[in-house]
Formats: structure tokens, C-alpha cells, sequence
């Protein structure tokens, strides 16, 4: 009898009483799904090899990766080679690059066709795409969440006119829209008002893909909203008088913003892929600054003779982003556990 009161002791207690709370329980839930801890420890270790490229490049390959070496040297197995070699196939034309030489110290992965070390800009341009992608990913949400809590709670011609304007730009081929932005703000810039971005900023790709997704985001936000509006909770904020900020603070921006979380890893990836097509295709990072996708379209005259400077970028591109897609739906399954359930139907 002793031991059953004192566990009903222990039970009646407030600690014992008290809920662990949604964002801890989500936080349990994240960590017994295998696969994500598994994708956020690839992801964490890509950011860290690319954060390590200045130890890198002048501490262990002592060399400038945004440098042309067209008379360079190196040491391969001892001897001294020239970086860069007068072609030997067709016409003689041009030059070929150094191979891979897999010594960190010596063109690692080899060079590309202006000399310079692949391994080293491979990090450099590692820490440009995640710093855009990240970026565009968090503006996208900020923007969309606003724009969707605004327009579903506001209702009328506020959300009449929100949804026109999403729907048009939802209208457009991404890549195709994405596309016209870049050729025509590198020419002069953005500017808004007292807000100016030069044309060869890598803000500039970050406001293009963060406008382009912002319908993503708002779109389905905008739809739970307007549910949450005629919750009985929310009538009852409104009946009692509460300023409409409070409302849209205290009891409708809470239960949207795990939806925003969500989207946060989903939108790094889809934003890092777009900014590597508009890197290849020249309308995205601009010289001298590196990215996957520049190194991608570097090393495309490259693909027969030098793979390594195309397929390198193109493997880390695919791991970061199948990483950060297992990691946005293992953040899914943990902050709506219905959401699974709903999947699996």
C-alpha cells in the first residue's frame, strides 16, 4: 500500500502533471526518425567542409581558386608538371587541364581549363549556393507567411487582389521567370526605393528565387488560414474586442508557423537548384564569385577529357538536396504526425 500511495504521490504532482509541450515532443519525434539525424549530419558535414575552404585553399593547397595559372606548376609523384597542357587531340587546339591527382596538396581533383584548383573552388562555391539557398529559402517563407496570414485573415478585395497577384506569378515557368529576372537585373541592378542591389551581388539571385517561390509558400498558408478564421477561438478573440495584430500574433501566427518550419529545408533545396541552373546558364553568380552550378558550366567543355570538374559539384548538388528533402519530411512527420498518417492512406 505504501509503494501505491507514494506512486500516486509522485503522479498528483505538478511536474509530473505538466505536459512536455509541442515544439519538445516534435524535438523527441525528430530524433527517433532515423533518417533524418542521419540527412541533418550530411548536411552539417557539407557546411563544414565548405566554411573550411580558406583553410584549405591557402593553408594545405596554397593556392588562389579565383586566380587564373595558365604558366602554373605542381608536383605530381615527385616531378614538376605543368598545370596546363597544349592539347594533343584534333586540331591541337587548346589546352587540357591536369587530372585529378588525389593529393590534397596538388590539385586534389585536378584543375579546370584557366589552371585553377577544382577542390578549392568546389568549397568556395559550396559556401556561395548554400549561403543563397538558406537565404531565399528563409526571405521565401517570411515573405509567404505574411502574405498568406494577410490575405486569408483579411478576406475581400485585400485577399481578392493578393491572390491574383500570386496567381500570375504562378502562371509563369519558374526556371523561364527566373530566367527574364536575371538577364534583366544584371544589366542595372535592383533598386526599390532606398534599397539597391548591384547587378553582380549574389543578393540579386536571392531576391529573384525568393519573389519566384513566395506563391509556394502563401498559397497553402492563405488556405489554413482561412479555416483557422472561423475557429471558435478566433470568433472569440474578435467578439471580445482584440486588435486585429494581437489576433494575428497570439492566435493565428502560431498555428501556421509549423507549416512555415516545414517548408524551410523543402525551399533550400528547391532554391539551391534553381540557383545552379542560373549559375550554368550564366544569369545567376557572377564572376569572380564561384557556385555548383559556375563550376558545373566550367567544366562542360571539359566532360570528356576532365569529368571530375563537372561531376564533383553535380554529386554535392544531389547529396546536399536529397539531405535536405529527407530532413523536411522528417520536420513534416514531427510537427504534424497526421501528415504521415494522411501519406500513408
Amino acid at each position: 500500500m505504501g509503494q501505491v500511495s507514494t506512486a500516486a504521490t509522485e503522479l498528483a504532482t505538478p511536474e509530473a502533471r505538466r505536459s512536455p509541450g509541442p515544439w519538445r515532443t516534435a524535438g523527441a519525434d525528430l530524433l527517433r526518425n532515423r533518417s533524418a539525424p542521419a540527412a541533418a549530419v550530411v548536411l552539417f558535414l557539407v557546411v563544414l567542409a565548405t566554411l573550411c575552404a580558406p583553410l584549405y585553399a591557402h593553408h594545405i593547397a596554397h593556392t588562389d581558386p579565383f586566380q587564373s595559372h595558365v604558366s602554373g606548376t605542381t608536383v605530381v609523384d615527385g616531378k614538376t608538371v605543368p598545370v596546363l597542357t597544349p592539347s594533343s587531340t584534333g586540331l591541337g587546339l587548346g589546352v587540357t587541364p591536369i587530372g585529378p591527382t588525389w593529393d590534397p596538396a596538388h590539385y586534389f581533383l585536378g584543375a579546370d581549363n584557366q589552371g585553377r584548383d577544382v577542390m578549392a573552388r568546389l568549397l568556395y562555391g559550396g559556401r556561395t549556393s548554400l549561403f543563397i539557398g538558406f537565404t531565399a529559402a528563409l526571405l521565401t517563407c517570411a515573405l509567404g507567411t505574411v502574405v498568406g496570414v494577410v490575405a486569408g485573415y483579411a478576406g475581400g478585395v485585400v485577399d481578392a487582389v493578393i491572390s491574383r497577384v500570386l496567381d500570375v506569378i504562378w502562371a509563369f515557368p519558374v526556371y523561364l521567370l527566373a530566367i527574364c529576372l536575371s538577364v534583366v537585373l544584371l544589366t542595372d541592378g535592383l533598386h526599390l526605393g532606398p534599397l539597391t542591389v548591384e547587378a553582380g551581388s549574389l543578393w540579386l539571385p536571392v531576391a529573384i528565387i525568393a519573389a519566384i517561390y513566395v506563391p509556394y509558400i502563401a498559397r497553402p498558408l492563405r488556405g489554413q488560414v482561412l479555416v483557422l478564421r472561423n475557429k471558435e477561438y478566433i470568433q472569440a478573440a474578435v467578439g471580445s474586442g482584440a486588435p486585429t495584430v494581437r489576433i494575428l500574433r497570439r492566435e493565428v501566427l502560431p498555428n501556421v508557423l509549423p507549416t512555415a518550419i516545414v517548408f524551410v529545408p523543402l525551399m533550400t533545396a528547391l532554391a539551391m537548384l534553381t540557383e545552379s541552373a542560373l549559375s550554368f546558364l550564366s544569369v545567376g553568380v557572377q564572376p569572380p564569385d564561384a557556385s555548383w552550378g559556375t563550376i558545373i558550366e566550367d567544366g562542360l567543355g571539359l566532360l570528356y577529357t576532365r569529368p571530375a570538374v563537372t561531376i564533383a559539384p553535380g554529386l554535392l548538388i544531389a547529396l546536399t538536396t536529397a539531405a535536405l528533402n529527407v530532413l523536411g519530411d522528417g520536420v513534416r512527420d514531427a510537427l504534424d504526425p497526421g501528415a504521415r498518417l494522411r501519406g500513408g492512406v
